[in-house]
């Protein structure tokens, strides 16, 4: 498999990507960081319409946001000037075919081991979007101000719905309560 990766690279692949990335910025044109799925049906670029160095594109199993996300987004903000996150996650997500726990035991009978991260396993991915966009406006790394918002495609459409978030809580109330007396 890797073997036809390379062949198809040395068959003009590599050729293909350099001619397509010629002039494209290490900063993204767009400003903007997507986070999704590395499901192989969803392709960033056709989805969005986008060109080599408009975006950055980060991809794990379910598009969760997790500590290595939180990093690679930090480091976008603060090296390579991106301002906003479009998180993406998708109907028929194979994440929602099993459970944390269940893939926990799988790994522990297989190796002896549990690993030392949450899988992110999720059966509403319009729930999981939205606790993703909670998560990135509360995290200390992610800049203040930064402009995040989430979907859904339907994996059959490929239409986006836009997930609601809920918005950010009232600032603390700092009158104070009249004195008797």
């Amino acid at each position: 498999m890797i073997d036809d990766l390379l062949h198809r690279h040395a068959a003009g692949g590599g050729t293909r990507a350099a001619r397509a990335a010629a002039g494209a910025p290490a900063r993204p044109r767009l400003h903007t960081v997507v986070v999704t799925c590395m499901d192989a049906r969803i392709d960033p670029g056709v989805l969005f319409g986008l060109d080599p160095g408009d975006v950055h594109v980060l991809r794990n199993a379910g598009g969760v946001v997790t500590d290595d996300v939180v990093r690679s987004i930090a480091v976008s903000q603060r090296k390579l000037g991106t301002t906003a996150v479009l998180l993406v996650q998708h109907t028929g997500c194979g994440m929602a075919t099993f459970t944390d726990d269940s893939f926990v035991a799988d790994l522990l009978a297989g190796t002896g081991r549990k690993p030392g991260w949450r899988p992110g396993a999720f059966t509403d991915p319009a729930a999981s979007v939205a606790a993703g966009i909670a998560r990135l406006r509360e995290d200390p790394f992610v800049q203040s101000g930064t402009a995040v918002r989430g979907f859904v495609v339907d994996i059959g459409t490929f239409a986006l719905q836009e997930v609601a978030s809920a918005p950010p809580p009232p600032a603390p109330r700092t009158s104070r309560r009249p004195r008797r007396g």
